[in-house]
């Protein structure tokens, strides 16, 4: 789970298919003093495999998470299934397919999702940012024991 009141860090990751979008949500990070670390795609390779970079992205949220500090992913590939898909093999991952505001924001307040994944295809750079913000914004609801609960569940599923 979210740690209050400290800053995460967030890391950022795409395919060949996410580049123009990741690059875009990188020049918007950084007008808006966001500190988003880019781990690839840093040049379009259009031979590149979204698996190399959502492992990436993964494994360095769950590193800061099993290190007791609040880290959040941003994945971007063409559909963003693909990168959800490998996040969530990863253990204390919990990502989600990002596609409209009320959804993002319900899967942060109720799930804790810690990787936001976007399909580069079907979303512009302008809903891209608000995703992401609500994303960075939107707390876990920890008043309600009930998603808690369910997040213990998720954790005693973890096998890896």
């Amino acid at each position: 789970m979210s740690t209050p009141n400290l800053r995460p860090q967030i890391f950022l990751g795409a395919d060949h298919r996410g580049f123009k979008l990741a690059e875009a949500l990188m020049v918007w990070a950084k007008d808006n003093d966001l500190p988003i670390f880019h781990l690839g795609a840093l040049s379009l390779d259009p031979e590149d495999d979204y698996v190399d970079y959502a492992v990436a992205v993964a494994n360095r949220v769950r590193d800061e998470i099993e290190s007791q500090r609040p880290a959040l992913g941003i994945l971007v590939c063409g559909s963003g299934v693909g990168v959800d898909i490998v996040a969530n093999k990863t253990l204390h991952i919990r990502s989600c397919l990002g596609f409209s505001e009320d959804q993002v924001r319900r899967a942060r307040s109720d799930d804790d999702v810690n990787v936001l994944s976007l399909g580069a295809d079907y979303i512009d750079i302008e809903l891209a940012k608000k995703l992401v913000m609500l994303f960075l914004s939107t707390p876990f609801n920890t008043q309600e024991e009930r998603y808690g609960r369910r997040l213990r569940k998720i954790e005693d599923l973890s096998v890896l």
